[in-house]
């Protein structure tokens, strides 16, 4: 038995999957022609989001029985023909939802307190206090798009902070409980103050954060996004901080990650983003924290059963 991590993995997972008889081939810099040579006697693939398993990938391994996704989102694998192929899917997204969560928790009240705007004034030897005034999150409603693993977590972490929780989840219902309402979109975006999204990308969260997202917004909330940069259209939200219409944005994600490959247009808005005192831009970090690294291998192998 032979198993491909096309990702960094904790040592735990390579050595349990060795103590578990495979042989596991471990390269997180592997490109997709050398996986799809080398994948054809393989049992298992795990992967992050760093590549594309579409049918080329799936059918170069007649013999693979699993993909494993260490984390949580399985849109870059083509799940429908893995399954045609009896190939089993799996991700570990209850290993890193914590972490999501406290990131999306600090990063908004990074930019509510002008925690990084005033830090780096300090840094330049200037001490404003006035002009550096923070808003409490305490009292205030916050919506959250997408009720799964990171939404609920964040939902909890908020419990402490006496605020209103409106969540939209198009495919839940029956889910309020004494901390969390269920609202619709459009309630959503009436009446809260912060407006978080926890969805995967599909062709429905698509730009779901539009122009026309932004232009019904009533309450100048702030936005973050800890999921997938391509829900949020990030020409819509840079036109909705400059006209005022959000307060801020906590980006851990963007359309485009790979900032060497920058169109004009789009090195243009990061710049603009990056310029905005008001925004908070962290590199897909969110969770990737310590713990969140470990549990993620150790759900993994969990729900794989070996």
């Amino acid at each position: 038995m032979k198993v491909i991590i096309t990702a960094t993995a904790h040592p735990f997972l390579i050595e349990t999957l060795r103590i578990k008889g495979y042989e596991v081939i471990y390269d997180p810099e592997i490109d997709l022609a050398t996986l799809v040579s080398l994948i054809g006697d393989c049992t298992g693939l795990i992967v992050t989001t760093r590549l594309k398993i579409d049918k080329t990938i799936i059918d170069a391994g007649p013999q693979l029985k699993w993909i494993g996704r260490l984390g949580s989102g399985l849109e870059l694998i083509d799940i429908k023909y893995a399954q045609e192929k009896n190939i089993s899917c799996y991700s570990s997204p209850e290993g890193n939802r914590n972490a999501v969560a406290e990131h999306a928790l600090g990063m908004l009240l990074s930019v509510m307190n002008n925690i990084r705007k005033s830090a780096n004034e300090v840094g330049n030897s200037i001490w404003l206090r006035e002009e550096n005034r923070g808003i409490e999150l305490n009292k205030k409603t916050v919506g959250i798009v997408g009720f799964g693993n990171t939404g609920q977590a964040f939902a909890k972490l908020l419990s402490v902070f006496d605020v209103t929780v409106l969540v939209y989840d198009k495919y839940k219902n029956d889910f309020a409980n004494a901390s969390v309402r269920e609202a619709n979109l459009e309630q959503l975006c009436r009446y809260a103050d912060v407006i978080s999204f926890h969805l995967p990308l599909t062709t429905e969260t698509f730009h779901l954060a539009n122009a026309d997202f932004f232009n019904s917004l009533q309450q100048k909330p702030y936005i973050i996004n800890t999921s997938r940069g391509k829900v949020i259209d990030t020409a819509a939200l840079t036109l909705a901080l400059q006209s005022g219409q959000v307060a801020g944005a906590a980006l851990d994600v963007l359309e485009n990650e790979n900032l060497s490959s920058f169109s004009p247009n789009e090195t243009k808005q990061f710049e603009t983003l990056n310029s905005m005192h008001n925004v908070l831009i962290t590199p897909h970090i969110a969770g990737y924290s310590q713990e969140a690294f470990y549990k993620m291998s150790v759900i993994l192998l969990e729900k794989l059963d070996l």
